[in-house]
């Protein structure tokens, strides 16, 4: 099955070929997995789902289920809705249903029904809750961004990978289907986005930044190494249950071949997040993604933004202001989230310090591999405090309202 880009495509984009875009074959351009953790389909790997039941017979939704380990599809696993489907499913996009808004479009939520993904209802007991993407009219960048996530995603399964359960691609609509993350994004409990949301616990933060360490170790376990691009707090969502996965691979590639430890592309990413070198050369590597997990690892630590203008100009950049702090012992306490006291042991934090400056560190070749990162936090998540040491509940509500969300340590001498 081929998915051929819609007639006003064409002269929105100069940058993507006009040939047919292959979803059913996508195989030819993502690497096969070959990391302990991963596991190929073979031989019964589910198709494209093209056609449904008329009497709304089968249980689609068990289709979607992911295995532990994580693999990768010989062809994606997607749900082809109709744009009429989805405009149901989200009340006809209406405005009190947008989740939230970025470069691509508006994400929206909708409902549809467990078995048969059908839309349906909100107030029904079967409902289940999705989120859909819909691409900006006239957004050419949102239409190669589209097809990445179908190509990619579409063929991924992790339990921390946010699931791409179909898409829409009729006329001049394109649209994609995801899971709902009930809690929202890291960015939001970080930096307490929204009047109900509170300071999350260090042992929270720590089996966050796990699992969210677990899906890049994931994408970049490929003979090719796929390279994620784009690692921030916002693009980290949570479940029900606080369980982290990544969203968001528009800005996803193929990593370097035949030997070479990089590849040449635009620049593209977030400014405070992307890697030193891929700033300056457009060299990509691998280990381009660890560097933004460091900042990612930093903001966690700190409860402190990667950019933030508010802070004054020498404090701006959290990383380049924060690394004296991170050598430093001495001074490490004075950089951790005030939140977070008397939940952690002096070495825990230390040895976070220590991984995050090594993911931080300037040359690519000394930054550890994800699954370093997987094994050096899980070593210090078992690093808990004694019982004497943990925060009351009413200490921490001391803490939570006693202190400046925008607090400011005391800058390093220059």
């Amino acid at each position: 099955a081929y998915l051929s880009l819609p007639p006003f495509a064409n002269s929105a984009l100069s940058s993507l070929s006009r040939s047919l875009v292959c979803v059913a074959t996508a195989s030819r351009s993502l690497p096969r997995m070959s990391a302990p953790n991963a596991r190929q389909s073979q031989g019964s790997s589910m198709s494209v789902i093209t056609s449904r039941s008329t009497n709304g017979a089968g249980n689609i939704s068990a289709a979607f289920l992911e295995p532990e380990e994580g693999m990768i599809l010989e062809v994606p696993n997607l749900r082809i809705f109709t744009f009429a489907e989805l405009k149901a499913a989200t009340r006809n996009f209406k405005p009190d249903t947008v989740l939230g808004e970025g470069g691509f479009g508006r994400v929206y939520k909708g409902w549809v029904d467990k078995k048969t993904m059908n839309p349906m209802s909100s107030s029904v007991g079967s409902a289940m809750v999705i989120a859909v993407k819909k691409l900006k009219p006239g957004s050419s960048q949102g239409l190669e961004e589209w097809q990445c996530e179908v190509n990619f995603l579409g063929r991924m399964s992790h339990p921390n990978l946010v699931r791409l359960l179909g898409y829409c691609l009729e006329e001049r609509e394109l649209l994609l289907v995801y899971e709902f993350m009930a809690k929202g994004s890291l960015e939001n409990h970080l930096f307490r986005k929204g009047g109900s949301v509170h300071p999350i616990s260090w042992a929270l933060r720590l089996r966050i930044a796990i699992g969210a360490a677990r899906g890049l170790a994931f994408l970049h376990s490929s003979d090719k190494h796929v390279i994620y691009r784009d690692f921030k707090s916002s693009n980290i969502l949570l479940d029900t249950h606080y369980h982290a996965k990544i969203s968001d691979f528009g800005l996803v590639r193929n990593g370097p071949a035949d030997g070479d430890s990089h590849v040449t592309t635009r620049i593209m990413g977030t400014y405070g997040y992307a890697a030193p070198e891929y700033v300056s050369t457009g060299h990509l590597y691998v280990k381009s993604d660890v560097y933004g997990f460091g900042v990612v690892l930093l903001e966690m630590l700190t409860g402190l933004r990667a950019l933030d203008t508010a802070r004054p100009a020498p404090q701006l950049n959290l990383v380049n202001w924060a690394k004296p702090y991170l050598a430093d012992r001495r001074r490490l306490p004075q950089l951790v989230d005030p939140h977070l006291e008397g939940q952690y042991t002096p070495r825990a934090a230390l040895r976070a310090a220590q991984l995050t400056m090594s993911c931080l560190a300037g040359d690519p070749k000394n930054r550890p591999s994800m699954a370093e990162v997987v094994a050096a936090l899980e070593k210090i998540e078992r690093m808990k405090p004694p019982p004497h040491r943990l925060i009351s509940p009413r200490a921490a509500a001391r803490t939570m309202h006693g202190r400046t969300q925008t607090r400011i340590p005391t800058p390093p001498p220059h």
